[in-house]
């Protein structure tokens, strides 16, 4: 890999690292889901912290996979520039034969903004870049509401009731921004709590291709902070996002 600039490195070290992920599923299986798990995450980070240390040595890295001190290290708050990685996002979903719900994360945050993101949906085939935003879908009438799995949160149910939507079960947190990019649901509300690498990366692409994302009160997603922890987010098509604020707002009365 030559020297790239930033949107088309993290375009491409997400989907290398995704087809990293991708052969490891073909070797290892899925009769030993921890096995499994335990190497995509391992595998994933690995190259991406060798990419990175090799492509852009002078940044700092936030990663999902490193060790509390070096995402304690105080450096990081200080660095103009900090990559800010998910290895391997959906690591259940990862681990299930036959999900494509999961995803591989790079973004950028440089002075106080996201300004270069990918996601890669390897068992999609498809990898959506700051450098190439997908073209926004206009809103069809539908009103579909992407949501956890496995922990969904309770008032999200009672928003869907509130705004007239259907709630539809994604894995991954890239996976299901990813969705509204391309027209699968027309949003995204999550508060049962994530951390920065969660977001970071398809924020990223869902801002540069003019999707609302914000916090659940409306307040801007700020990254890079000391503690790691984003509890909660809202993405969905511009259109629609002022009926959901305004839902979770009478929600939370």
């Amino acid at each position: 890999m030559t020297m790239r600039d930033d949107h088309t490195l993290a375009g491409e070290l997400a989907s290398e690292a995704g087809e990293l992920l991708l052969r490891l599923r073909d070797r290892h299986g899925f009769a030993d889901p921890k096995a499994l798990k335990d190497a995509g995450d391992r595998g994933s980070h690995d190259y991406l912290m060798e990419a990175l240390a090799r492509f852009r040595p002078d940044d700092s890295v936030l990663s999902e996979e490193a060790t509390r001190e070096e995402r304690l290290d105080p450096r990081r708050l200080s660095a103009e520039r900090v990559w800010i990685v998910d290895p391997l996002d959906g690591t259940r979903e990862f681990a299930e034969e036959g999900r494509s719900d999961w995803a591989v994360h790079v973004a950028l945050w440089e002075g106080d903004a996201l300004k270069a993101g990918a996601v890669a949906l390897p068992a999609q085939g498809r990898t959506l870049t700051t450098g190439e935003p997908p073209l926004l879908p206009r809103a069809s009438g539908r009103f579909r509401i992407a949501v956890s799995r496995t922990r969904p949160p309770e008032f999200v149910a009672k928003l869907a009731h509130e705004v007239g939507a259907e709630l539809v079960p994604i894995g991954s947190a890239g996976a299901k921004i990813a969705a509204v990019l391309t027209g699968a649901v027309e949003a995204y509300v999550h508060a049962g709590g994530q951390y920065e690498w969660d977001s970071a990366a398809p924020v990223a692409v869902a801002l540069a291709a003019g999707a609302h994302a914000s916090r659940i009160d409306g307040s801007p997603l700020v990254y890079n902070q000391a503690d790691p922890s984003l509890p909660d987010i809202l993405v969905s098509l511009p259109d629609l996002a002022p009926t959901l604020l305004a839902g979770i707002r009478d929600l939370h009365r």
